[in-house]
């Protein structure tokens, strides 16, 4: 997979010297932050011991297999958020992918995370859908460790590559140097001031060359073959033995294979190479999304052939990136980690055993249950915004005398529905301090406050019982998500490394806020105001603040 788009970097990393490992007293000239998106600490802890490539080189370092994204909104745009910000969504305003904002002008009122809602959409379109919003941080409160390490040394860069545009925003923030996403066709950037580099023409002529021929299917290894049992999702769609083959100029198809984590890693390494990553006096940062593992655990679950397959390419690709610069010699340390877990399609849950796994109730979305509640109560509009689960708002056009009958009447339903575990109101979670402590141990509510932003928050958090894909109607592309607040949406595995420093397997939980102090402490910046998380002294090198 890798021989079809690492030729480019190659070429602009052909340098051939021996890597050197060493432990440096000082910090790493270039820090690589690599985020695998839907990467769980349960795939990790199965796959681990198969790995033989980056996955492996990294498994020599420091690794927390309990890591957690300890909130309750699981999804692409608040994990990332967490990731190089040290705060909970709660605190950095990043409470989902899209929520409702009923003061906007437009007839469409759900407001993307990575967009500037002050500058308008083309009519028709909606949030979320690439190229009918303005890519920006506006919405992501505080600064990340790569504007943190601007602050100090103006002249390090801060880059960030991804197929997600909300994982390069996220991971970079509001001082982004350079920011590259995929649009479905080539990679963009939001930043319109930046020089283009001359790696971003020649990867996406390279990936355009690539996406125009076949791609032959994937043989699967005999670890693959044995997950490979179709399961019907349908009675028109079944999952299991896919093995990523592709017709030619199919874009979608390579999204939604290794191809892509492939070609975003290929640009990487050409930038390092092209903006000198790590080759002078000011630190650099590199943060790098890697999406396709999201995109196939949507698309077939999470434990086919397909998941197989994916994690092995992606392991053998990030060993290919890791040798490019090794022999560039930089001094570089890795932190990878997750933005969120998925578990897999009830279908094939309960032929593990899980019989309460199932797909949620049709009745439960907010469109259905608003307009039974507008019915039942005289009251025209949609009465309830938002998605089946999660934030639940209340139509603010009606009287406030309506708005209450409604959320007594939405309380009811979902206090008695068989799907759902728990239902909070705004006011209870504005009553609850933030959590703090081990995330293992948080309650449900306390998940679920660390999502909660009363600006952007609705009325109602609905949790669904676990195991219960909020998907009632699966289809091509989509047939499990995330985005609750059981375990399996959170457990992610944080690892450190670094040439020559000492190894070691931590079982302890830890969360995903603990990154930013441990990197701030690295770098001897300090204790960050207002950070959530905690300095790992466990990490070797890392001597924490008053310690």
């Amino acid at each position: 997979m890798s021989k079809l788009v690492f030729a480019l970097a190659a070429g602009l990393a052909a340098t051939s010297a021996t890597a050197q490992p060493h432990r440096a007293a000082a910090p790493p000239r270039l820090l690589i932050v690599i985020s695998v998106d839907q990467l769980s600490s349960d795939l990790w802890d199965e796959y681990r011991p198969h790995f033989t490539g980056g996955f492996a080189r990294l498994s020599s370092g420091t690794v927390f297999r309990n890591g957690y994204q300890a909130h309750a909104a699981t999804e692409t745009c608040p994990g990332h958020s967490t990731i190089l910000t040290g705060t909970h969504p709660a605190r950095n305003g990043i409470v989902a992918n899209n929520w409702v904002d009923q003061s906007v002008a437009r007839p469409e009122k759900s407001v993307y995370c990575a967009e500037d809602e002050r500058i308008p959409r083309p009519a028709g379109t909606t949030a979320g859908t690439a190229g009918s919003y303005t890519v920006s941080p506006y919405h992501l409160r505080g600064s990340t460790f790569g504007d943190l390490l601007k602050a100090r040394w103006p002249g390090s860069l801060n880059v960030a590559v991804s197929a997600k545009d909300r994982a390069a925003v996220m991971m970079s923030g509001h001082r982004a140097d350079q920011r590259w996403n995929w649009d479905g066709k080539q990679f963009v950037t939001d930043l319109r001031s930046a020089r283009v580099p001359s790696t971003i023409p020649s990867a996406n002529a390279a990936i355009a060359t690539s996406l125009a021929s076949v791609r032959e299917p994937l043989v699967p290894p005999p670890l693959c073959r044995g997950k490979a049992a179709p399961i019907a999702v349908t009675p028109t769609l079944t999952v299991g033995p896919g093995n990523f083959a592709r017709a030619a100029g199919d874009a979608r198809a390579f999204r939604i294979s290794p191809e892509m984590d492939a070609a975003t890693l290929a640009l990487a390494a050409g930038l390092v190479q092209e903006l000198r990553l790590g080759a002078d006096a000011s630190p650099d940062l590199l943060s790098i999304g890697l999406s396709a593992t999201d995109y196939v655990g949507h698309t077939y679950g999470t434990g086919g052939q397909e998941m197989c397959l994916q994690l092995l390419s992606v392991d053998r690709d990030l060993g290919d990136f890791f040798r490019l610069l090794d022999r560039q010699r930089l001094d570089y340390a890795v932190v990878l980690t997750s933005d969120h877990g998925q578990p897999d399609i009830p279908e094939r849950l309960r032929l593990k055993g899980i019989a309460q796994a199932a797909r949620a109730d049709a009745a439960l979305s907010t469109g259905v249950l608003g307009k039974a509640i507008g019915a039942k109560l005289g009251l025209a509009g949609p009465v309830l915004l938002g998605d089946l689960a999660a934030d639940v708002y209340i139509d603010r056009s009606l009287a406030a005398a309506d708005r209450s009958r409604v959320e007594r009447e939405a309380l009811a339903y979902y206090q008695t529905h068989p799907q759902v575990a728990a239902v909070f109101t705004e006011r209870q979670l504005r009553s609850m301090r933030m959590p703090t402590g081990r995330p293992d141990r948080w309650t449900i509510a306390q998940r679920v406050r660390a999502s909660f932003d009363p600006q952007r928050s609705g009325e109602l958090y609905v949790v669904l019982k676990e195991f219960i894909m909020p998907i009632p109607s699966p289809g091509a592309g989509y047939v499990a998500t995330h985005g609750s607040p059981w375990d399996y949406d959170r457990r992610v595995p944080i690892l450190f490394w670094r040439p020559g420093a000492a190894g070691a397997n931590r079982s302890e939980p830890v969360s995903a806020v603990d990154i930013l102090p441990t990197l701030t402490a690295m770098y001897g910046l300090g204790r960050v105001p207002g950070s959530d998380g905690a300095c790992l002294s466990a990490v070797p090198g890392i001597v924490c603040p008053d310690e």
